[in-house]
């Protein structure tokens, strides 16, 4: 019997601009092995980068926000699993997955904890330590609404599943761990890569429509690349990631080495070309995909605390975490300039990948969770009992807003 799986996007999947666009990929690969069919739906536009599903056998549709054609087409399809792509999605469509396919799972893909990144920037901006009651801002209580409101919720971060169960006593039935998802890293694969000697300067990458990404490159333009450029006058920093805006681009200084080269197709072949990535993130949460892919590429990383959080667990990680500025730059300059320590971090990165991200680790545990979960749903929703309330009030709210939109835009 054919089983249907409905995942409904923020955007369609951009795996060459952002880590979350990897993210869904790796998702959808998770359950085609477990044999299912997959929709993927979304309301955003598609643009040039959109990743082509229909080549991975997955079917795709438009679909349209505060629309009932949206409940003749779900109700048609009737899936078993509905994935909601982040908290918004499911806020908008959740309601009406519940309506018209009660039975179906609903699974909310976090992709990270929106709540947690928003205090940071808040602690930011105000120069002070993340608090509790930054933390219980109005994008963490609709989050955690959302995660209550679905079946289960997948988290990618370690760290942010301690703060949800610890902080917010969220229930750990309603929370699943599985993060990044990768090939295991072979002495084969190692060997094609350039060593020390064959790369040169530094890099850092991100997509710029993410928030704390512009904000990491202006710190380096600021405040930490003119203590490295101080002590290596012939290296340079270039500057990666799809959506630059103006304001970015006219951060460009060729005279400091200091280069924006903007969004690349291939981020592996590029980033093997380099010795050292900057990561020095002062905001932000879940995993943070531009780590991901220097250690894939055998590129040591200088990264902040919050960059690497949920990364490394007991493993040492495959560079340096450091917050302070002047002995960021310091350690920077020496992991540039020492091979020793360079090609032992190196060696570090990959047997992180190995040993914590492996995919054959999560995928057995992943679909006996869903099975279960498909097999006991009566019974977890009625243990679920905030869940219950929030689908209930939150429902009535939603959908009548909803419905006054559709009549407003006819």
């Amino acid at each position: 019997m054919t089983k249907q799986l409905l995942i409904i996007g923020f955007v369609w999947p951009e795996p060459d601009s952002s880590a979350a666009g990897s993210r869904m990929l790796q998702i959808i690969e998770q359950f085609q092995s477990q044999a299912y069919d997959i929709v993927f739906a979304c309301a955003a536009k598609i643009s040039d980068k959109t990743y082509n599903l229909n080549a991975i056998n997955v079917e795709t549709t438009e679909i349209q926000l505060n629309d009932s054609t949206f409940d003749a087409f779900v109700a048609e399809l009737n899936p078993d699993i509905v994935v909601f792509d982040r908290f918004m999605i499911e806020e908008q469509y959740g309601w009406r997955i519940a309506e018209q396919c009660p039975k179906a799972v609903r699974i909310l893909d976090t992709e990270d904890f929106h709540g947690l990144r928003k205090a940071r920037e808040q602690a930011l901006k105000a120069n002070t330590e993340l608090s509790v009651e930054l933390l219980q801002n109005d994008t963490t209580k609709r989050e955690i609404a959302s995660i209550y409101r679905s079946d289960l919720s997948i988290m990618i971060s370690e760290a942010e599943i301690d703060i949800l169960r610890n902080q917010f006593r969220i229930d750990d039935s309603l929370l699943h761990y599985l993060p990044f998802l990768l090939d295991k890293i072979t002495e084969e694969n190692t060997n094609h890569l350039p060593a020390f000697e064959e790369r040169q300067h530094f890099m850092t990458i991100g997509n710029f429509l993410h928030p704390p990404n512009y904000d990491n490159v202006l710190y380096l333009k600021q405040t930490i690349w003119p203590l490295i450029k101080a002590k290596l006058p012939k290296a340079e920093l270039h500057i990666y990631g799809a959506y630059e805006p103006q304001k970015v681009t006219q951060l460009r200084n060729d005279k400091d080495g200091f280069l924006i080269k903007g969004f690349v197709e291939n981020v592996n072949e590029v980033m093997q070309h380099y010795r050292v990535c900057l990561a020095p993130l002062r905001f932000g949460a879940g995993l943070k995909g531009k780590l991901f892919d220097a250690m894939k590429n055998g590129t040591p990383c200088m990264m902040s605390t919050i960059a690497s959080e949920g990364m490394f667990g007991e493993l040492e990680p495959n560079g340096f975490v450091i917050d302070d500025v002047r002995a960021f730059a310091t350690k920077a300059v020496s992991l540039y300039t020492d091979a020793s320590v360079w090609n032992t971090k190196q060696a570090k990165g990959f047997k992180v990948i190995n040993d914590r991200f492996n995919t054959s680790q999560f995928s057995e545990g992943f679909a006996a969770k869903v099975s279960n979960l498909r097999g006991t749903l009566k019974t977890h929703r009625e243990n679920n009992f905030i869940g219950n309330i929030l689908q209930h009030q939150t429902l009535q709210s939603t959908k009548y807003l909803s419905k006054w939109i559709e009549e407003k835009n006819k």
